[in-house]
């Protein structure tokens, strides 16, 4: 299991409103931090993985359920 600093729920949210709690987590946070967010958004990873990479946040992994996702992220 990895290490978390803070827990975010987005389940039930469409986008854009789980990137949006993603972000508003990331900027509570230090550097080096993680945070796992909990979405039941299916296009999530697409928004996530696109934001992750042009600001340089790591997805260090996605847990796939069969109507949900959980990420963990951590912050640049």
């Amino acid at each position: 299991m990895i290490n978390f600093t803070l827990e975010v729920d987005a389940a039930g949210l469409n986008c854009p409103m789980p990137l949006l709690k993603l972000k508003k987590a990331l900027n509570s946070l230090n550097s080096a931090d993680v945070v796992k967010i909990s979405v039941t958004d299916a296009a999530a990873h697409l928004d996530f993985g696109v934001f992750c990479q042009q600001v340089g946040h790591e997805i260090l992994t996605i847990h796939k359920a069969e109507n949900s996702q959980i990420f963990f992220i951590k912050k640049a």
